[in-house]
């Protein structure tokens, strides 16, 4: 009787080692298949960061933060970001009432035109998007950061997006 016991017990032993290897096994590929695809997602999510990256180098190229020759321009003034002074003294003529006087253009849904983004390109030029809420436009600005700190303003060209 003993002896029966025992080898009950080996038998359900050796069932129950059996069980568990084939399970852990299974566990194991499934794991090893999530890992691959895991490693195949990182790999493209790593390719498109990379793929990001070379785009904004190309965005940031015209960009007075990152001209050095353009920077120079500016030394003299002891301003520590240029582009953000030319950015706030341009959005200051927001605040007149009605439009905007950069932009040649009424508003014509009832509000007043307005700037609203503006990409400085350099020591020289910049180009600012106008709106009044409904149409809007772009301007292609020549601006003179002087030595007292007054900043003038010219529109070289400008364009209203047509609504069709």
């Amino acid at each position: 009787m003993k002896n029966k016991i025992f080898m009950y017990l080996f038998f359900f032993s050796v069932l129950f080692i059996l069980y568990q290897y084939v399970s852990a096994e299974k566990y194991f590929e499934s794991e090893k298949q999530k890992m691959e695809s895991k490693e195949a997602e990182l790999a493209q999510l790593n390719d498109t960061i990379q793929a990001l990256r070379l785009e904004n180098m190309d965005l940031r190229y015209f960009d007075l933060k990152t001209n050095d020759d353009a920077l120079a321009y500016y030394e003299h003034l002891e301003i520590a970001d240029p582009a953000a002074y030319v950015r706030d003294k341009l959005i200051e003529s927001n605040e007149n009432s009605g439009n905007n006087p950069l932009v040649p253009y009424d508003g014509m849904s009832g509000a007043p035109m307005k700037i609203n983004k503006i990409k400085i390109l350099n020591h020289k030029w910049l180009i600012a998007d106008f709106s009044d809420g409904k149409y809007w436009g772009e301007l292609m600005i020549e601006y003179q950061l002087n030595d007292d700190l007054s900043v003038d303003f010219t529109v070289l060209d400008h364009l209203l997006y047509t609504r069709n």
